[in-house]
């Protein structure tokens, strides 16, 4: 979660939102990372799990992430908890919960929908302090 948390910092310098992700393989491995980029690349897509998940599926040279974890420093939006399940990583860590928009328990839970032919683990709360305090101060300075 450190890591993911470096990311969701370096996402400041292009004054996107301070979300970060890392994926990290079976071994331990950093395969993977992202932090949101959508101003920075004008892509509403560009959010920090999708670029992680990117980035790791081309590091394998496959796009099923199967053994990966997926560490995150917000709860995912329903886009990238859709993305979570279709790239079969076997488990999902996040820190802060997204009351607002929050797709894996907080609005909508679509990474535990049984409809679904995968259903990664999921591990909240971790380091959700720090992760709260990086985008209260963040909006803080927006509005």
């Amino acid at each position: 979660m450190r890591e993911a948390l470096d990311e969701a910092r370096a996402a400041l310098a292009t004054d996107d939102v301070p979300i970060g992700a890392v994926v990290v393989d079976p071994n331990g491995a950093v395969v993977g990372r992202g932090r949101n980029r959508r101003e920075a690349d004008a892509d509403p897509t560009a959010h920090a799990e999708v670029v992680a998940l990117r980035q790791a599926a081309a590091a394998r040279g496959e796009w099923r992430l199967t053994g990966c974890t997926l560490v995150v420093t917000l709860e995912p939006c329903t886009m990238c908890a859709g993305a979570t399940v279709l790239s079969r990583v076997d488990r999902l860590v996040f820190a802060a919960f997204d009351d607002k928009a929050g797709a894996v328990g907080s609005l909508w839970d679509v990474v535990r929908d049984r409809r679904l032919n995968h259903r990664p683990e999921v591990v909240s709360g971790v380091l959700a302090e720090e992760s709260t305090a990086l985008l209260q101060t963040f909006f803080a300075t927006h509005r």
